[in-house]
């Protein structure tokens, strides 16, 4: 009974969401301020999942300036998780067939996403070029998920490169953020699922990496976040175990 009243109550949230969204954006269409607006949208549904979601950040954060956001892409929970994290003026790059989901996909587009037609290797090649004129020419951050896909229980996949040469020939650092796990957590017939730790970390510089560095960057990066979300994982086990969430 749970879940099919969470499920009823996050489909009618969701529409009433994308809907007045994308209505409200036909004002200002391709404004990137709606992405972090929408998002945290989003991000409040993790109470009705059972969640707790707690947002660290450096102090300053909202000071950092033009960035590329890295983070940890586990399951379609990163639109209640990851999302309550969103700085204002970043936005995501996202697959070309989302603009076919219906509702969704024209909130996604109207916000100020960035689409790539990865099935085109020709245009995805030139996904890099794309990501970085529109950081400089229209002072946005980019958040992008190196692993390139769902890890889905999988631990952290190895990274891929393109945030890394984007983040080079832009001249911006590297910003991870690390979600600790949602693998196997979240029974939506169970009241409460716990905590969820959702970390912002400090900006990794990237002006002393050369463009031949770029693999280089992608390891040091990951063995950042990998350390982080083991931090993470095993402070979120500790708290619940003593109920102190």
């Amino acid at each position: 009974m749970l879940l099919i009243l969470r499920s009823i109550f996050v489909v009618i949230y969701s529409l009433l969401v994308c809907i007045v969204g994308s209505v409200y954006c036909l004002f200002s269409p391709r404004n990137p301020r709606h992405v972090a607006t929408f998002g945290h949208m989003f991000g409040r549904m993790a109470p009705v999942l059972g969640l707790k979601v707690e947002i660290r950040k450096p102090e300053g954060a909202e000071h950092y300036g033009n960035a590329i956001y890295i983070g940890n892409h586990q399951n379609n929970y990163d639109m209640v998780t990851a999302a309550n994290i969103v700085q204002p003026r970043t936005v995501t790059v996202g697959k070309k067939s989302l603009l076919w989901v219906p509702f969704f996909g024209q909130l996604y587009w109207l916000t100020g996403n960035l689409l790539i037609d990865r099935e085109n290797r020709a245009k995805a090649h030139g996904t890099i070029a794309q990501v970085v004129n529109h950081i400089r020419k229209r002072n946005i951050s980019v958040w992008m998920f190196p692993e390139g896909t769902r890890s889905r229980g999988r631990g952290l996949l190895p990274f891929k490169t393109g945030a890394f040469h984007a983040a080079i020939a832009a001249g911006v650092p590297i910003i991870p953020v690390c979600v600790s796990n949602t693998s196997n957590k979240i029974n939506l017939n169970r009241l409460k699922n716990g905590l969820v730790i959702v970390e912002m970390l400090p900006p990794i510089d990237t002006a002393a990496w050369g463009k031949d560095q770029v693999r280089a960057l992608a390891v040091h990066c990951h063995e950042v976040m990998q350390q982080k979300i083991n931090e993470l994982d095993k402070e979120v086990a500790e708290r619940e175990a003593s109920g102190n969430i």
